[in-house]
């Protein structure tokens, strides 16, 4: 967990531009945030951060039921080069798929791509829903950026679109752990791939199983499990910035 995050400061995703000297106006959401949950006023410091230019120490200018302003100040942290770390996962019931975006973005994925597959839960999911969610875990966890968000594809497009040289871990119990390199995790819907849907996965010369323990994991702690596993070997090559 970063200092920032320790700190007690309030954190908000925006998407201006940061700059000493800047002023950056708030959404209804985070005015109503500050006024009516944290209690802020005038001159109280909030964080800033954008995804591409770090974080800033800013303070309120301005403040009221739906707007709010910022004056930004200096900046606090520079912006990371971060290791790309993919999530792709069939979409799940409503609660299930909110808590895989937030633990995703808490550890760090930088792309999530819901896949729809024959035993799906669901076939259509709120985007910007999901995307309050993901800014929201990042404001909370400290990171520098929010994961891309992609919209919901079947199975079979997003595997004919993947780069071959881009090795993706698929979460398969029984199978080995991970190796070092796999930047990208593929976990399936709770009732597993079919068997057509695991031979198509295993004619994919890029897709390697993995395993995640002894156990049958639900969903979303399959995602939990892989990604950490996925961190501690390591992922890839950094990301510009």
């Amino acid at each position: 967990m970063s200092p920032a995050a320790n700190s007690g400061s309030i954190r908000l995703f925006v998407t201006a531009p940061l700059l000493a000297g800047a002023e950056v106006s708030a959404t209804v959401a985070q005015a109503h945030h500050l006024t009516h949950v944290m209690r802020r006023g005038v001159g109280d410091p909030v964080l800033l951060f954008n995804g591409a230019e770090g974080e800033w120490q800013a303070r309120i200018t301005a403040i009221g039921r739906e707007r709010a302003r910022f004056a930004v100040v200096m900046r606090t942290r520079a912006q990371l080069a971060e290791p790309p770390l993919l999530l792709l996962f069939a979409l799940l019931k409503r609660d299930a798929t909110d808590l895989a975006v937030r633990q995703a973005t808490e550890l760090g994925v930088t792309l999530i791509q819901p896949v729809l597959t024959a035993r799906t839960n669901a076939a259509r999911v709120n985007l910007a829903r999901l995307a309050a969610i993901a800014e929201a875990a990042a404001e909370q966890c400290g990171r520098l950026s929010v994961p891309v968000l992609r919209e919901p594809a079947p199975l079979d497009d997003v595997l004919a679109a993947w780069p071959e040289e881009r090795r993706l871990a698929l979460a398969s119990p029984g199978a080995a752990r991970p190796e070092a390199g796999a930047g990208a995790l593929l976990v399936g819907p709770e009732g597993g791939f079919t068997p057509p849907e695991l031979d198509a996965l295993g004619r994919r010369p890029f897709v390697v199983a993995v395993g995640l323990g002894p156990h049958v994991l639900r969903a979303e702690t399959a995602i939990v499990a892989g990604l950490g596993a996925l961190h501690a070997r390591g992922t890839g090559e950094p990301m510009p910035s």
